[in-house]
C-alpha cells in the first residue's frame, strides 16, 4: 500500500477504540472493546495490544507496516515523555511511561498526547473545526476533558497539562471529584456524576420513570437518564438540566480565559441532546463577556468516537511524515 499508513488508539475510562489510517484521515480499519480498567495497568497495555493488532489484521496489513502508532490517553500526562500521571478514570496507574512500555510491546515508534487534546487536533483537521484559527473543544463522557487549538496548533501549556476543562471548579463546595478536589464540573457534569446523581434520586424514592428502567438490577447510567427523561420522568428532566448548566458555567469560563472563534462539543454523554445542551448554552453566553461572545459559535462534532484516534493520526503526519 503506498504511502504512509499510521495505527492509533483511543484510551478510554470504558472503552479502547483503535483504528488504521492514512494522513488525510482515511480509516481503513477499527476495533473498538470495553476497557478493562479495574484489572490494572498490565491488563489494559495488554488490551491495547491486542485492538490495535486487530484493527491491523482487518486492514490487511502487519504492525511492520505502520510508520508509527499515536496513542490518545487520559491525563494528566506529559507528551514529551509519554508518562501518564495517576490518570482518575484508570485506577492503579500511578506513574505509567505508556510510550515506552507500548513501544516494547510494539516495536513501533508511539506517541501520546491527551485524549481531549488528541481530539481537539482530530476536530480541527478532519471536523467541526476545519478553517478554525482559535477552537477549543470539549468532550463530556465518562470524565470531561478539553483541548485547546490556538493559532491553528494544539495549545499544551508549560507542563502538557493545558486544556484539562474537566477540573474547572465550578461549585467550591461540591461534590468530591477523582483529582482531589471539589466541584469540578467532572465531578458535576460527566456521565459519571449524571450516575451518581441518579443513584441519589433513586436512594431516596424519585425518579419513578429511572427506577422503572433499573428494576431488573441494572445500574443507572447517563443513558438511562436520559431515556427516563424521554419518558416524561421530571427528576431526570431536572438532573440533566443541572449538569447542563453546569457545563455552561465551566464553558464560559473556558471562552472568557481564551477568546475563542469556536466551541466544539463531543463525547456521549451529548446524546442526551437539548436537555442538557439547551442549559448549557444559555449559562455559556449569558456569562460570556460582550466582545468575546459576539461572534462565538457552539456547535457538535463531526467525528464522534473518532475524534481523539483521528487527531494521533494527524499529529503523528505532522511529527512523522512518509
Amino acid at each position: 500500500m503506498a504511502g504512509a499508513i499510521y495505527g492509533a488508539v483511543d484510551l478510554g475510562g470504558s472503552k479502547v477504540l483503535s483504528l488504521v489510517a492514512t494522513p488525510d484521515g482515511e480509516v481503513l480499519a477499527r476495533d473498538r472493546r470495553p476497557t478493562l480498567a479495574p484489572e490494572g495497568p498490565e491488563a489494559v497495555l495488554r488490551q491495547i495490544e491486542d485492538s490495535l493488532r486487530a484493527a491491523v489484521a482487518e486492514a490487511g496489513l502487519t504492525l511492520a507496516e505502520l510508520r508509527a502508532v499515536g496513542i490518545a490517553s487520559p491525563g494528566p500526562l506529559d507528551v514529551r515523555t509519554g508518562v501518564v500521571s495517576h490518570p482518575p478514570n484508570l485506577p492503579g496507574w500511578g506513574e505509567l511511561p505508556l510510550r515506552r512500555l507500548m513501544e516494547e510491546r510494539l516495536g513501533l515508534p508511539v506517541a501520546v498526547d491527551n485524549d481531549a487534546t488528541a481530539a481537539a487536533v482530530g476536530e480541527h483537521a478532519f471536523g467541526a473545526g476545519r478553517g478554525a484559527r482559535h477552537m477549543v473543544f470539549v468532550t463530556v463522557g465518562t470524565g470531561i476533558g478539553g483541548g485547546i487549538i490556538c493559532d491553528g496548533r494544539p495549545y499544551r501549556g508549560k507542563s502538557g497539562a493545558a486544556g484539562e476543562l474537566g477540573h474547572i471548579v465550578v461549585q467550591t463546595d461540591g461534590p468530591p471529584c477523582g483529582c482531589g478536589n471539589r466541584g469540578c464540573v467532572e465531578a458535576l457534569a460527566s456521565g459519571t456524576a449524571i450516575a451518581r446523581r441518579a443513584r441519589e434520586l433513586l436512594a431516596a424514592g424519585r425518579a419513578a420513570a429511572l427506577a422503572r428502567l433499573t428494576a431488573g438490577g441494572e445500574q443507572p447510567t447517563a443513558e438511562l437518564v436520559h431515556r427516563a427523561a424521554l419518558d416524561g420522568d421530571e427528576d431526570c428532566r431536572a438532573l440533566l438540566s443541572e449538569a447542563g448548566r453546569y457545563l455552561g458555567v465551566a464553558l464560559a469560563s473556558y471562552a472568557n480565559a481564551l477568546d475563542p472563534e469556536l466551541i466544539v462539543l463531543g463525547g456521549g454523554v451529548l446524546q442526551a441532546g437539548e436537555m442538557l445542551l439547551a442549559p448549557a448554552r444559555e449559562a455559556l453566553f449569558t456569562l460570556t463577556l460582550p466582545q468575546i461572545r459576539r461572534d462565538l459559535q457552539l456547535e457538535l462534532g463531526a467525528l464522534g468516537a473518532s475524534a481523539g484516534a483521528l487527531g494521533m493520526v494527524a499529529e503523528l503526519h505532522r511529527e512523522m511524515p512518509a
